[in-house]
């Protein structure tokens, strides 16, 4: 019973961190200003590479600009990707699993295959080819990252809404004569969106990790923007002489990775799910 009450207290306090982390960071999005000692771009070369302290709690970087400031600002973009890459793949991934679920068996097939083999690509890798196709940029490797995701979304879908497309009520409702898209909305949406709500949460973690990959890979946001992939490419020339310039960028994207998926993984602990699905 202790153990069992421990863990539950455990999880909690996880959860209670990740909000607080995850509220940091809207403040830090919405009002940077309010956090960033510094303008994110005012460069001081006499200051370069100043040790975390003082006027600098993160130190300065290569140009002297402060690398606090830097991580504040770089949250903007680097959660525009995250989450705007989440949100169209969850959309798109909710489209087309409830018109493999909800369709004429061809459709379901056909979808499926096509989904199987995109799911033979490691997500990232996926992403690299999209952004390789469309050019680099914030929005394309917002594009990129969204369009990687869908599989897993739409299987998740397929898989929660075949119970519903086949249960009892939802065939009593077509004897009465309910149209198709009537009864998807009505009987089968609900059923679908705990479980992608909470999928598109720990999802979000995934998508900021591929966003600053790919910016680290110098296909994201262009310099001299802040984002947190990009100041770890420019940080790790310096990690013997300046470890701070890529450590702290680092932490904020580990900090905000770890505060989603608890957070995520809290909800899917609590997301209904249909047996069989």
């Amino acid at each position: 019973m202790r153990a069992g009450a421990g863990a539950r207290r455990g999880r909690r306090v996880a959860v209670v961190a990740a909000c607080g982390v995850l509220v940091l960071l809207a403040v830090a999005v919405a009002f940077p200003g309010l956090i960033a000692p510094h303008p994110p771009d005012d460069t001081d070369v006499v200051a370069a590479f100043s040790p975390p302290g003082g006027s600098h709690p993160f130190g300065t970087d290569e140009l002297g600009r402060d690398v606090l400031s830097r991580v504040v600002y770089g949250a903007r973009p680097s959660l525009a990707i995250g989450l705007g890459a989440t949100v169209l793949g969850a959309l798109a991934g909710l489209v087309v699993g409830l018109l493999a679920a909800a369709g004429p068996r061809l459709a379901d097939r056909v979808l499926m295959r096509g989904l199987d083999v995109l799911l033979a690509f490691p997500e990232l890798l996926l992403a690299l080819l999209v952004v390789t196709v469309v050019g680099s940029g914030t929005v394309n490797v917002l594009l990129a990252i969204g369009v990687a995701t869908v599989p897993t979304y739409a299987r998740l879908v397929r898989g929660q809404a075949l119970p519903a497309v086949r249960s009892p009520f939802a065939e009593a409702a077509k004897v009465l004569g309910v149209r198709r898209p009537v009864i998807v909305v009505r009987h089968v949406l609900p059923h679908v969106t705990g479980p992608l709500l909470a999928l598109a949460t720990v999802g979000t973690g995934t998508a900021v990790i591929s966003g600053s990959a790919l910016s680290f890979l110098g296909l994201g946001t262009p310099p001299p923007a802040a984002e947190w992939g990009s100041m770890l490419s420019d940080g790790r020339e310096f990690l013997a002489t300046a470890w701070w310039t890529a450590t702290f960028p680092g932490l904020a994207i580990v900090a905000v990775v770890l505060s989603v998926t608890v957070l995520g993984r809290s909800l899917w602990a609590g997301a209904p799910r249909e047996a069989g699905a």
